[in-house]
């Protein structure tokens, strides 16, 4: 039994991205964080903070979308969506997964809020420099770890699609841009647009 947490039109597009891709049975739980209050106090137990995604997997419960795209290709390898350990594209996999939550998350989080910082007293560092490294990354390879698509690219492509496509905060390059065009061949990634409300069918960003 495999059970996700979902807010529609927000960070776990990805989570739900990425099931669609596995194509394993799931059960879908809405959360309203947008309520007032937010969500009930017995979701705690699930996530600590009320957000979302959260899965909770044959009783075991995992939140952060790094580390729930590791357990769930980890349980689900036959889908070919993770380098397995000791393939060339593991270390390129792994970073991809983190540096979208750590890095490219609170950027965009910064800029939609118009934030003001300096950024060598922040962890995840300058606008510019994420817009440099990705535009670097995407334009040495197709793909998140390289030369095929896997999870990563279910995080970074939802990161890129949600900065670029609805709030704006990440420039349109022609490499996004590109890189915006492979994905969206996907048909989970259709299939994960239809469901979470995003876009109505057969349109695109």
């Amino acid at each position: 039994m495999l059970t996700f947490y979902h807010a529609p039109q927000s960070r776990s597009f990805s989570i739900l991205w990425l099931l669609e891709e596995l194509g394993q049975p799931y059960e879908m739980e809405i959360v309203d964080i947008r309520a007032q209050d937010g969500p009930p106090e017995s979701y705690r137990a699930i996530q600590p903070h009320k957000k979302v995604p959260a899965i909770v997997h044959d009783g075991t419960t995992v939140t952060e979308r790094a580390a729930i795209c590791l357990y769930l290709t980890e349980q689900f390898p036959e889908a070919g969506l993770a380098p397995a350990v000791g393939d060339a594209d593991r270390p390129a996999f792994l970073t991809s997964l983190v540096y979208t939550d750590a890095v490219l998350d609170p950027i965009i989080a910064t800029s939609v809020h118009k934030f003001q910082y300096e950024a060598r007293g922040f962890s995840f560092g300058s606008h510019a420099d994420t817009v440099a490294n990705l535009a670097k990354k995407l334009g040495e390879h197709p793909y998140a770890a390289g030369e095929r698509f896997t999870a990563a690219d279910t995080q970074l492509g939802a990161g890129i699609h949600f900065g670029m496509n609805i709030v704006g905060v990440l420039p349109r390059l022609p490499v996004f841009e590109a890189y915006m065009g492979r994905i969206m061949e996907r048909p989970g990634l259709q299939r994960t647009l239809q469901k979470d409300g995003t876009l109505e069918p057969g349109q695109m960003p």
